[in-house]
C-alpha cells in the first residue's frame, strides 16, 4: 500500500530466535491432516476449536446507508488490550503447529538462504567528489553504505545500519545529501514501522571519513529531505507528536503533516514550520530545491492519486537571502513568524500530477500527465505563470507506451524511461527541443529498476533486472556519444545457478469478463510439462497506479526450482503499466474489474493446463493482500492455496486508521452512500460465505501481518482470520478442512526494511505451508 508515488515496496526475523509455542492457559490445538474431496487431494488441518472460541461481540452493529452492518471483533482493533494480545499468542501458537506439519519448510529455507546468498548493489550515485551505493554481501540483515572517490577505488563504509541494533531490525530509509556532498541526511525506522527519525552525518570529500552530529528529529514520517544550498539546514515534514510510546503500534490516523525547516545544530523544538495546511489536514507536502538552489518547490498532495498541487518560492527572493548568509526561516515561522513565505502556486487544482525534471532559470521542465493519460513532457516560464494548456509541449504523449520517469543531465541531455508493453525502454532526447536522438539497448524484457544521474555530469547508470536476471547495473556517458551502455557491474548468485539459462518467460493476455485483455508474465524451467500438474504461483497487485514490471525474486526462483513450479505474475487495472485509463479502470466503481482480471488470469492458467485449479497458489501484499482475500469469496473453486501478506480487509473502517484516509482516492470513501454501494459487496472480512457447490470449502489461507505494520494496520488480518474461522469452521459438522490460519510477526512492519532472515523466514513459512497443502513435493536434488 502506498502513501504516495515514491514508493517503496516486503518482510521478517522473530526477536525470539523463531516460533514461540505460545499458550494462554490451554494449549493451541494439534493439527489434524486429513484427506481433501477433491480429485487432486491435498492435506489440511482442523480448525474447528479455535475458531469457536474467539469471542465475538453480537452486540455492534451498525446502520449503513440503510445496511446493518455487524462488526463482533472490533474489539481486536486495540492491540494493547489483553484480549487482543491473547488473540495474537493463540493464533501464532495455531500456526505453529500447523507449520510443523508442512515437511518441505526446511528444505525450502535451506534452498532460499542460499540464493540468497549473493553480493547486492545499488545503483552508484555522485554527490560531491564522492559516489554512493548500498551493498549487501547476501546474508547481511541490512544493506550497507559506501562511498568511494573513483569507480575502481575500493569503498569506505559510509554508514551500516546493521551495528545500530542487536536483531537488525533498525534500517537506513531515505538518504539525502548536500548540494557539496559533505554533509547526508538520512531517515532510520525501528520495528518496520513508517515512522522514522532523522540524523545527520558529516562526510571528508578527501578520505570518505565520517563525523555524527547531535541533530535528530522526530516524529517524521512520509517526508521529504531538500538541502538548500547554502548547506546550513534543510526541509523535512513531521507530524504531530503521537499519543502512543511505542511507535508503529498505534492506530491513530495520520493527519496534518507539516513542513519544517531544520538548522544544523538546533534543537527540533526551534525548527520554523514554514508550511501547513490546517484548513486541509489530509494534505501531505513535499519539497524539493531546484538544482541551482535558486528554487523551492512545494508539491501538495490528497490521497494517492497521480494528481498534485505545485507551488514555489524564488529564494534568492527572500529579503533574508544573502548569498554569504545562512537562509532564516524564523521570520515565516507559523508559530511565531510575522509573516507567511511568500508561496507561488503554479498550479493550484487536482487536475494532474507534475514532477519536476529540470530548470534555467525561470524556465521549468515538468514531466506529467495534464491531458496526457500516458504522460509528457511539458516547458513553461515560471516568471509568466500560465494555465498549462499553454506550456510548451516538449515530448508529446506517446500513442501506446506510458513516458513512467525523465531525468536531464549535462548539456543538452534528457533521458526518457517508457513502459511499453510493461518492459522498460530507455531513449535519449533534447532537452532543449525534446526531440528523439537515439534508443539505449537494454539486455531484454526487463525493468530499469534504479537511476542514478545529475544535472551537472554526462554519465549516469541504471540498473535493469528481469524474472531470471538477479540484476545488472550498466554506465553510461552521454558526452562520448556512444548509444552502447557499458556493464558496470553485473550480480551473479552462487552456487553455479543460471537462471537467465534455464527458464524461459513469455507474455500472455487472459480475456477478462468484460473483453480486456490482461497481461501476464509466465516464467518456467525449460522443458517443464504443460499438463496442468505444476504448482504454480500467481501474483497480482493492481491498484495505485503501481506498474508491476518484471523483477527478480529470490524466494519465488526457490518455489520454482524447489517444487518445479510455474510462476505467474499478472498486470491488473488498477495499475499503471498502460496509463491512467489503465488504472481508472480499476478505481473507485471498477474495483470489480481488478478481481475478474485477476480471476480471468487463474481461469487461462487452468484452460491452458498450466496448472489446475487445486495446484494454484495465489499471493498479494497490501493492496494485493485485499486482491486474493476478495477472489477468494468470489471464487473460492478457483485456488488451492492463498498467500495473502499485509492486506487492507475492513473496507469500510480503513480510512480510520493511520494513513488510510488517503486511500479513498483510489477505493472510494465508504461513509459515501455511493461510493459504499460498491465497496460493501467486495470488502474481505463482510462477505465471507461458506460455498455451496464443490467441496463446500475455502482453499488453505495464511494470512501474514506485523505487529509493526503501521500503514496497513493488522486489524484489518485479524478480524478477517477471525471471520474465516467463526464463519467456515466455527460450528459442529463443518466441511472445511483446508487451514485458515494467520501469521503475526514481531517487530515486523509492512515490508520496508525487514531484515534478510525475517524475509527468509516468512518466505519459507508461506511457501512450505503452501506446497503442502497443494501437495507439491521437493524435486530439487
Amino acid at each position: 500500500m502506498v502513501v504516495s508515488k515514491l514508493t517503496a515496496a516486503t518482510n521478517k526475523h522473530d526477536v525470539q530466535g523463531g516460533w514461540q509455542r505460545a499458550r494462554a492457559g490451554a494449549e493451541a490445538p494439534r493439527p489434524c491432516w486429513t484427506s481433501h474431496k477433491r480429485a487432486d487431494t491435498y492435506r489440511s488441518a482442523q480448525l474447528t476449536p479455535l475458531g469457536g472460541k474467539v469471542r465475538r461481540d453480537e452486540s455492534v452493529i451498525e446502520t449503513l446507508h440503510g445496511a446493518k452492518v455487524a462488526d463482533p471483533y472490533r474489539w481486536l482493533e486495540d492491540p494493547d488490550t489483553e484480549e487482543t494480545q491473547q488473540f495474537v499468542a493463540d493464533q501464532n501458537a495455531l500456526t505453529s503447529s500447523v507449520l510443523d506439519e508442512c515437511e518441505t519448510r526446511q528444505q525450502f529455507n535451506q534452498l532460499l538462504t542460499e540464493l540468497f546468498d549473493y553480493p547486492r548493489y545499488s545503483c552508484p550515485r555522485r554527490h560531491g567528489k564522492r559516489y554512493h551505493y548500498s551493498y549487501n554481501t547476501g546474508l547481511q540483515a541490512q544493506g550497507v553504505l559506501y562511498s568511494q572517490v573513483g569507480l575502481q577505488d575500493e569503498g569506505r563504509v559510509l554508514l551500516d545500519p546493521n551495528k545500530l541494533s542487536d536483531d537488525g531490525t533498525v534500517a537506513l530509509g531515505q538518504t539525502k545529501f548536500s548540494k557539496d556532498g559533505k554533509l547526508m541526511a538520512y531517515t532510520l525506522s525501528s520495528g518496520g514501522s513508517d515512522w522514522v527519525y532523522i540524523k545527520v552525518l558529516t562526510i571528508d570529500q578527501e578520505t570518505g571519513e565520517t563525523t555524527d552530529l547531535e541533530d535528530k528529529l522526530e516524529y517524521v514520517k512520509f517526508s521529504s529531505l531538500a538541502w538548500t544550498h547554502d548547506h546550513k539546514g534543510f526541509f523535512y515534514n513531521k507530524f504531530p507528536e503521537p499519543k502512543k510510546g511505542d511507535l508503529g503500534t498505534e492506530t491513530d490516523i495520520n493527519l496534518n503533516q507539516q513542513l519544517c525547516y531544520h538548522v544544523l545544530g538546533q534543537p527540533q523544538s526551534k525548527d520554523a514550520v514554514v508550511w501547513a495546511c490546517p484548513d486541509h489536514p489530509a494534505w501531505m507536502l513535499g519539497a524539493e530545491i531546484t538544482d541551482d538552489g535558486r528554487f523551492l518547490l512545494i508539491s501538495v498532495t490528497e490521497g494517492t492519486q497521480p494528481t498534485n498541487q505545485l507551488w514555489y518560492v524564488d529564494l534568492h527572493s527572500l529579503p533574508e537571502f544573502s548569498p554569504d548568509q545562512p537562509l532564516d526561516f524564523g521570520p515565516y515561522d507559523l508559530k511565531s513568524g510575522p509573516k507567511p513565505l511568500p508561496v507561488m502556486k503554479l498550479v493550484d487544482t487536482f487536475e494532474a500530477s507534475y514532477e519536476y525534471v529540470a530548470n534555467d532559470g525561470t524556465v521549468f521542465t515538468f514531466h506529467t500527465n495534464y491531458k496526457a493519460p500516458l504522460y509528457r513532457i511539458l516547458r513553461t516560464d515560471v516568471e509568466f505563470p500560465s494555465n498549462p494548456s499553454s506550456w510548451e509541449d516538449i515530448v508529446p504523449e506517446h500513442l501506446k507506451h506510458v513516458l513512467n520517469w525523465a531525468a536531464a543531465l549535462k548539456g543538452d541531455v534528457l533521458l526518457v524511461c517508457y513502459v511499453a508493453d510493461v518492459a522498460s525502454k530507455l531513449q535519449i532526447h533534447s532537452l532543449g527541443t525534446g526531440s528523439k536522438q537515439r534508443d539505449i539497448p537494454l539486455p531484454g524484457i526487463g525493468s530499469v529498476t534504479s537511476f542514478g544521474g545529475r544535472r551537472e555530469d554526462s554519465e549516469f547508470f541504471f540498473s535493469f533486472s528481469s524474472f531470471t536476471e538477479p540484476g545488472a547495473t550498466y554506465r553510461l556517458d552521454t558526452a562520448v556519444g556512444s548509444a552502447e551502455p557499458k556493464l558496470f557491474r553485473q550480480t551473479k548468485l552462487k552456487g553455479g545457478y543460471a537462471p537467465a539459462h534455464e527458464f524461459e518467460t513469455r507474455q500472455v493476455f487472459a480475456d477478462s469478463k468484460d473483453g480486456t485483455k490482461v497481461p501476464m508474465f509466465i516464467t518456467h524451467k525449460k522443458g517443464t510439462p504443460l499438463d496442468g500438474s505444476a504448482p504454480t504461483l500467481l501474483y497480482g497487485y493492481g491498484g495505485f497506479n503501481i506498474n508491476l514490471t518484471p523483477g527478480f525474486s529470490p524466494a519465488r526462483l526457490a518455489f520454482m526450482l524447489g517444487y518445479g513450479g510455474i510462476l505467474a505474475v499478472a498486470n491488473l487495472r488498477g495499475g499503471g503499466e498502460y496509463g491512467l485509463k489503465w488504472h481508472d479502470a480499476g478505481t473507485h466503481g471498477n474495483k470489480q474489474n481488478v478481481f475478474d482480471d485477476f480471476q480471468a488470469c487463474a481461469e487461462y492458467l487452468a484452460e491452458k493446463k498450466y496448472t489446475s485449479a487445486g495446484k494454484l497458489i495465489i499471493q498479494g501484499g497490501s493492496n494485493g493482500g485485499l486482491l486474493v482475500a476478495a477472489c477468494t469469496n468470489q471464487r473460492p473453486d478457483l485456488f488451492g492455496a492463498v498467500i495473502a501478506q499485509v492486506g487492507v480487509m475492513d473496507m469500510l473502517r480503513f480510512h480510520k486508521f493511520t494513513i488510510g484516509h488517503a486511500w479513498t482516492s483510489d477505493y472510494g470513501n465508504p461513509d459515501e452512500a455511493e461510493d459504499f454501494a460498491y465497496i460493501y459487496p467486495y470488502s474481505p472480512i463482510h462477505n465471507v460465505k461458506p460455498p455451496t457447490s464443490g467441496s463446500q470449502q475455502y482453499p488453505a489461507m495464511i494470512i501474514t501481518t506485523g505487529d509493526h505494520d503501521d500503514r496497513v494496520v493488522p486489524l484489518h488480518s485479524h478480524k478477517l482470520t477471525a471471520t474465516l474461522q467463526h464463519v467456515l469452521a466455527g460450528y459442529e459438522g463443518s466441511p472445511q478442512r483446508n487451514p485458515l490460519i494467520t501469521r503475526i510477526d514481531v517487530r515486523a512492519g509492512h515490508g520496508a526494511g525487514k531484515p534478510t532472515k525475517k524475509v527468509i523466514e516468512e518466505a519459507a513459512d508461506s511457501f512450505g505451508f503452501a506446497a503442502k497443502v497443494v501437495g507439491a513435493k521437493w524435486v530439487k536434488d
